[in-house]
């Protein structure tokens, strides 16, 4: 019998009724026996229990990644499975979801449950896959979203992130299918045709001055209105991956507002940083959609608070000094996110209208209730699997990239201090990171 007591730690219940902290913060001990809550004391737990001092420490429950991009198969230089769930878990993660842009592409069964069993054999997080949305993510036929589905894998969110799903009748479709069997489809919004070839920067002052194609936030909002129409029409369940635009936010408000059945996230980057950081054209901070100008910032981070978009996710993107060590323009498209979520979001969003029952609102409950994770983002309470998350809110971490468990070092918070970090990461009762050292896989 396996047991771990966490001693009077600050517990947030991960299911606050609205904002802030003092509704459902509580000062106690948490026994865990064979990977689930129980209700004894810490006096009565087993003599030979893993016990960690929590004074002064806050509990959530683990953390929930909507978008991680593993590499594996086909880039095990830029990550594996195993690299990535070892960042994940020193990141506060119990449960991350793989996009399917892999090589070959995760849009068959098999290669579903190949994705799942590598997460189990290193298991330090659950790894879930996401499958394409159509063969080979390219936007013309759906892949088998049934077949993945009825898996041991059990795909539920299936997206081509890296393609928007351009054909409306081909996302008409896959979201009559999902909806049999209470699927999702997480889209990239971006119109090819309004982002142009080579678009890398948003269209505006900065982009015209540093000479970068432009990216305008119309080629997010216009795909989004799109697709909450066509989840209104078809009863079918549409995400908006990454949303970076004001005008973005706004169609979901509004889609929100007619009852459509829509979810959203936002990334850690776009809550932080600004167009701004493109003027030494450090490759770092070329991501997709890009980095936006101040009141696109202001906009997603009150749609965080107030419920518009539901979820952070870090859109985890490594990639191989090969790729993102070019001229801006040619450099691959995203940075690293998963051991850094945490720092970035409680430095940029934890205030009085938004505290630690908020963070576990967007980084555990509604991402687990958007994939369908029955076993993730639960209360913290007897009865409950113990994916739990323990946080040092006074902790002082200066980022530095050689330090990181990815593979990849495309990290553009290296240098930077953060007030709050992980502390602890446990997964059914087992610890799989401590103070930003993960278990073995």
């Amino acid at each position: 019998m396996s047991s771990v007591v966490v001693n009077d730690a600050t517990v947030y219940a991960g299911q606050p009724a609205s904002r802030g902290d003092s509704r459902d913060a509580v000062a106690r001990d948490v026994v865990v026996v064979d990977g689930v809550i129980t209700d004894l004391r810490a006096s009565d737990a087993p003599g030979d229990a893993h016990v960690i001092d929590a004074n002064g420490l806050v509990l959530l429950p683990g953390f929930v990644d909507l978008h991680t991009h593993l590499r594996e198969p086909g880039r095990e230089d830029a990550e594996t499975i195993c690299s990535g769930s070892q960042a994940a878990a020193v990141g506060g993660y119990t449960a991350i979801l793989a996009m399917a842009n892999t090589t070959p592409v995760t849009d068959t069964a098999e290669a579903a449950e190949r994705i799942l069993d590598l997460g189990r054999a290193c298991g330090l997080v659950d790894v879930q896959p996401i499958g394409a949305v159509t063969r080979g993510l390219a936007g013309e036929q759906l892949a088998e979203l049934g077949l993945m589905q009825r898996s041991r894998a059990r795909v539920k969110v299936f997206s081509d992130d890296g393609h928007c799903v351009d054909d409306s009748r081909v996302m008409r479709r896959a979201l009559e299918y999902v909806r049999s069997f209470g699927g999702v489809i997480s889209q990239h919004s971006q119109d090819a045709a309004l982002a142009g070839s080579g678009a890398c920067c948003h269209e505006g002052e900065i982009s015209g001055r540093l000479g970068l194609p432009g990216w305008p936030a119309a080629a997010e909002s216009v795909i989004i209105a799109r697709d909450v129409q066509l989840a209104r029409h078809t009863g079918g369940r549409v995400h908006v991956a990454h949303v970076s635009t004001a005008e973005g936010v706004e169609v979901i408000r509004w889609a929100k507002a007619q009852g459509i059945a829509v979810t959203a996230e936002v990334t850690p980057h776009h809550l932080a940083l600004t167009t701004e950081a493109l003027t030494a054209y450090d490759p770092v901070f070329k991501v997709n959609p890009p980095l936006r100008p101040s009141e696109d910032v202001e906009a997603v981070r009150a749609a965080l608070r107030d419920g518009t978009i539901d979820a952070v996710a870090t859109d985890h993107a490594p990639h191989a000094r090969h790729d993102k060590e070019h001229a801006f323009v040619d450099a691959a498209f995203g940075m690293l996110g998963l051991e850094t979520a945490l720092a970035v979001v409680a430095d940029v969003m934890l205030g009085d209208d938004f505290g630690w029952s908020d963070i576990a609102r967007v980084m555990s409950t509604a991402p687990a209730a958007i994939a369908g994770l029955e076993q993730h983002g639960r209360p913290i309470a007897p009865g409950e699997p113990a994916n739990l998350v323990l946080i040092d809110p006074a902790a002082q971490r200066t980022i530095n990239a050689a330090t990181s468990r990815s593979l990849s070092r495309n990290n553009p918070w290296h240098g930077m201090t953060f007030t709050g970090a992980v502390h602890t990461t446990i997964l059914r009762g087992r610890v799989t990171a401590t103070e930003g050292a993960p278990a073995s896989c």
